[in-house]
């Protein structure tokens, strides 16, 4: 099969209005065979995922995996985080949500925070949202000038080959909708008591500047899709592809690595032989 990586890539310009969300990409069969395939792919990156904890433990690697989702409000970065990174172990999996910059941390450079949450050697990371807030809503709202939102743009690709060269692997999720997709999650989540906490009445003011959203995600899929942190556009109109993309992108990372288990640093039979007399 394909690498679905290579299928979601996206390099140059791009027009998200001539993106269909509802698209199924390398994927072929309906929803029913991606919901049975999610459990199989869970079995599968945990003994990857595995793999590189144990290798992170013994000191044996400088590999780590950063997963970036970023997206409109209502694309599924959290049904994400669930349905797809939740099917890895919890103890090697390490999830950062960024909100609005502190007082403190507007008092650095905008990658300061976002150093600090990398992930170390044998763990994943997963990013919701990211250091892209930084050149799209900064853009958007008209939160930092022209030039430094321009020079946001290299910092930010000579940030993420820093951690590429470091042993890192960048799996940057582009979630898309459309805005038909978006009036349809935001009334269900009023129709519902149930979701209503998911509702931010803020999300209506973003969705009036879509059109500024969706020029300035243009161009970060193209400023900053680079050959060691391409970014992987996402058709997310359907739920069940959107997890099961994600997934199956994360278990080709994963193998990627191609990692062995670390070896023994002790003497395996003397140790068999205490173990005996005990």
């Amino acid at each position: 099969m394909t690498d679905l990586r290579s299928t979601l890539a996206t390099s140059g310009p791009i027009d998200l209005s001539t993106r269909a969300s509802d698209e199924t990409p390398g994927f072929e069969g309906k929803k029913k065979d991606a919901k049975r395939r999610l459990p199989q792919i869970g079995e599968e990156l945990m003994d990857a995922q595995e793999l590189l904890f144990a290798n992170g433990i013994a000191g044996t690697t400088d590999r780590k995996v950063l997963i970036l989702l970023q997206g409109m409000d209502t694309s599924g970065k959290g049904g994400t985080l669930r349905h797809a990174a939740g099917l890895v172990d919890p103890q090697g999996l390490a999830i950062t949500a960024f909100k609005a910059p502190t007082d403190e941390e507007r008092e650095h450079d905008f990658l300061w925070r976002i150093e600090k949450h990398l992930p170390a050697p044998g763990m994943i990371g997963v990013f919701d949202r990211s250091h892209y807030e930084d050149v799209l809503v900064g853009r958007v709202r008209a939160l930092a000038s022209a030039e430094e939102i321009e020079r946001r743009y290299g910092a930010i690709n000579d940030f993420e080959e820093r951690f590429v060269d470091g042993g890192g692997v960048l799996l940057k999720c582009f979630l898309h909708i459309s805005p038909d997709d978006q009036e349809e999650r935001l009334a269900a989540r009023l129709d519902d008591p149930t979701k209503y906490w998911k509702y931010n009445p803020g999300d209506l003011d973003d969705r009036q500047l879509w059109p500024e959203y969706q020029a300035a995600y243009e161009t970060v899929l193209e400023r900053c899709s680079t050959d060691h942190a391409p970014w992987h556009v996402v058709p997310s109109g359907r739920k069940w592809y959107r997890n099961w993309a994600v997934a199956t992108m994360l278990g080709e990372t994963l193998t990627d690595l191609g990692l062995d288990w670390p070896r023994a640093d002790f003497d395996v039979a003397e140790q068999r032989r205490r173990l005996a007399t005990m």
